[in-house]
C-alpha cells in the first residue's frame, strides 16, 4: 500500500468529507434517487439481485455510482468485484433511516459509532459492512462478494477490498 505523505492525507479528508456532504445532500430524498437498477442486474445472481433490490434508492444510486467509477479504472474488474460494489452498502437496508438520522449519523465518527451495539441508525451504519456480508450469505450470494461486502471499509491485506474502499470514497 503506498505511504501518503501529510499533505496528501490532509487532501484525501478534505475531499472525503466534500464527498460525504455531497451524499449526504443527494440523499435528503428519495424522490431524485436513480439507480441503474437494470445495468445492476447484469452483474448480480438472483440471489444478490434480490438483496440489491431490497436496497433504498438512494443507497442504489450510490452503488451504482460506485460500480460504474471502479469499472471506467478496471474495465476488465472481476465479476465478485462489481458485485461487491453494487451491494457493498447492503447492511444499511436492515433498518430504514429517517431523514434526520441520515444527517446525524453521518456526523458521528465511526470510530466511535462502531462501540455502539449492532442496532439503531448509528449501529446499523457502523456495523452495515458484516451485517451486510451476514445478510448476503443468507441470501445465497457468493462468498467472495459477501466477504468483500464485509471487508469493504477495512481492506487490509486485500486488494480487490481496497479497490471497493477507494471508490465508495471517492463516490
Amino acid at each position: 500500500m503506498l505511504r501518503l505523505s501529510p499533505l496528501q492525507r490532509l487532501i484525501r479528508k478534505v475531499r472525503g468529507y466534500a464527498g460525504k456532504a455531497l451524499r449526504l445532500s443527494r440523499s435528503l430524498t428519495t424522490r431524485t434517487a436513480q439507480p441503474e437498477d437494470a445495468w445492476a442486474a447484469e452483474y448480480l445472481t438472483p440471489e444478490e439481485a434480490r438483496v440489491y433490490g431490497g436496497m433504498d434508492a438512494r443507497d442504489r444510486e450510490h452503488a451504482c455510482r460506485v460500480a460504474r467509477h471502479l469499472l471506467r479504472d478496471y474495465p476488465h474488474a472481476q465479476p465478485e468485484l462489481m458485485a461487491a460494489a453494487l451491494l457493498h452498502d447492503c447492511g444499511k437496508s436492515l433498518r430504514p433511516y429517517y431523514v434526520i438520522e441520515r444527517v446525524l449519523v453521518g456526523l458521528i465518527p465511526n470510530r466511535l459509532a462502531r462501540l455502539l451495539p449492532p442496532v439503531g441508525a448509528i449501529g446499523i451504519r457502523a456495523n452495515h459492512p458484516e451485517l451486510g456480508a451476514q445478510l448476503l450469505a443468507r441470501a445465497g450470494a457468493r462468498p467472495r462478494v459477501a466477504r468483500l461486502v464485509a471487508r469493504h471499509h477495512h481492506p487490509v491485506g486485500d486488494p480487490d477490498a481496497a479497490l471497493l474502499h477507494h471508490y465508495d470514497d471517492l463516490e
